[in-house]
């Protein structure tokens, strides 16, 4: 049943705040718990998954401090319409539940390309300088305005096996889905860099800042199964936007 989602045993393996958080963070993506939903109470969890109130409050910071849960005085409920989506969350939504775009998302392609390839983005993609690579131009909005200007390389010999990345027309499987259809060449490990940086003219307008302002950006590398660099990305970030992440540590 929509909505109903049964609390598996615990895996000694594996921290169980993690595994519990694991656990409705996927129920959350996939969208088995919607917009709204209120999640079990920290003393039904507790009961649920045989662990200390102290674990399931634990649990529940963790899908809070990822911005998938708003905690109240009424308890827990999922919110997602205020989370900043970067590249990766759009990798696991795509894998998670079929679509790259949270719910009120949308997206408008600015441009789609062969051009030669920049020095830095030459080193990213491990191409000699002015080799023809693809280039994609995008701005991604929600009812809050503009979630992010990106811009994603790719290899230019993807374009043979899919030739959609040079048109601009939205993917509906994004960048990630058409290439692992079409080469089987799937992503399975990433790099992200973030950082402060000056918006270039050509950005400035799209984000609603001046030229030379300063906004949060996060690059993103993207490795396939043989070690081979399938995308190198850069993300401008709206105004106002913030990213947050909280990690165990061991």
């Amino acid at each position: 049943m929509r909505g109903s989602v049964v609390s598996p045993r615990i895996e000694r393996s594996r921290p169980p705040y993690l595994q519990i958080a694991d656990h409705y963070r996927k129920a959350i993506l996939e969208g088995r718990l919607e917009e709204g939903r209120q999640l079990p109470s920290v003393a039904r969890l507790s009961q649920d998954w045989t662990v200390a109130t102290a674990t399931a409050a634990k649990a529940l910071k963790l899908l809070q401090s990822e911005g998938l849960v708003r905690s109240t005085s009424q308890g827990s409920f999922v919110t997602l319409a205020a989370r900043q989506t970067t590249g990766p969350d759009r990798l696991q939504l795509l894998r998670a539940t079929g679509s790259g775009y949270r719910a009120g998302e949308r997206v408008e392609i600015l441009g789609a390309s062969l051009v030669p390839a920049p020095a830095g983005v030459a080193e990213a993609l491990g191409v000699e300088e002015g080799t023809p690579v693809i280039r994609r131009e995008r701005v991604y909005r929600d009812d809050e305005g503009v979630v992010a200007v990106s811009t994603s390389w790719l290899p230019g010999e993807l374009a043979a096996a899919a030739p959609e990345l040079v048109s601009t027309d939205p993917l509906p499987k994004m960048t990630f889905g058409l290439i692992e259809e079409r080469t089987e060449r799937r992503a399975v490990h990433r790099r992200d860099v973030v950082s402060v940086e000056a918006v270039p003219g050509e950005v400035a307008p799209v984000l609603g800042v001046g030229e030379g302002d300063v906004v949060l950006t996060m690059t993103n590398y993207y490795w396939d199964q043989h070690g081979d660099v399938t995308e190198y990305a850069r993300d401008y970030l709206g105004p106002g936007r913030e990213l947050s992440g909280e990690y165990p540590l061991t």
